[in-house]
């Protein structure tokens, strides 16, 4: 049964970062949503820059930077007929991949044999991943997260979508909930409903449901499976700081 993704994200006060995937009610249009959260300053302090073919995230205050190296990078990439999403630096991993076509048809998923859970010890945050065909609207998606808190064990787990249905799609985070350490996603991506193909309204739908304290960006893409045509929707909580 489809689920109601507003109410999924209105009842979980930290889901982090999180993805949907999925495909409009008339089912000529391909869905995208990728969203960040942050509990401490450091990834509180981040921006959505749109960006040639995609979206990277930056430094709201770069005088407040302290380590970039797990919040800062391109979330969102274009390669021919592919939009790739992720919570890392892996979208470039995925992209240059499928660009060097290593393995065709199975390239997502050699691009994140090659990679782990990040090394925020003790979280061990899950990197989450999306793949979709913009053309035919089918796709992928990925989690790679430690197991039940070991760091000497991950589990790579990757779900297709070869025939998405109209109205529906899949969201994954990074966690399960709230806590500490953060218990991570578990499980296949959540089946929910897609009711609209409209990238503002889509960010406006996402947006209100998020946790008000923890919510920081939120990216949507709507594609035109027929002729390519891509639509998107940037909100960021905070302003970026514009040095003189």
């Amino acid at each position: 049964m489809k689920k109601n993704l507003y109410k999924l994200l209105e009842a979980n006060e930290y889901p982090g970062r999180g993805i949907v995937l999925g495909r409009s009610a008339k089912g000529d249009k391909a869905v995208v949503a990728y969203w960040i959260m942050g509990r401490s300053e450091n990834s509180r302090n981040r921006v959505f820059d749109l960006i040639e073919g995609g979206l990277r995230t930056v430094a709201a205050d770069p005088k407040k930077l302290e380590d970039p190296h797990l919040i800062i990078y391109n979330a969102v990439r274009t390669l021919r007929n592919t939009t790739i999403v992720t919570n890392g630096d892996q979208t470039d991993t995925i992209y240059n991949f499928i660009a060097e076509s290593r393995c065709p048809g199975y390239d997502f998923e050699a691009a994140l044999a090659t990679r782990t859970f990040e090394d925020d010890e003790p979280n061990w945050t899950p990197r989450i991943s999306g793949a979709i065909d913009m053309a035919t609207g089918a796709y992928k998606m990925s989690i790679l997260k430690s197991l039940e808190g070991n760091a000497e064990s991950v589990l790579r787990q990757t779900f297709d979508y070869p025939a998405p249905q109209p109205g529906e799609g899949h969201f994954i985070s990074t966690y399960k909930k709230n806590g500490n350490p953060i218990p991570s996603f578990e499980g296949e991506p959540i089946r929910v409903a897609i009711d609209c193909d409209d990238a503002n309204e889509l960010a406006g739908k996402i947006w209100e449901a998020l946790n008000e304290k923890n919510k920081v960006a939120l990216y949507t893409r709507v594609i035109d499976l027929a002729t390519g045509d891509v639509e998107e929707a940037v909100i960021n909580k905070y302003d970026a700081v514009v040095e003189e």
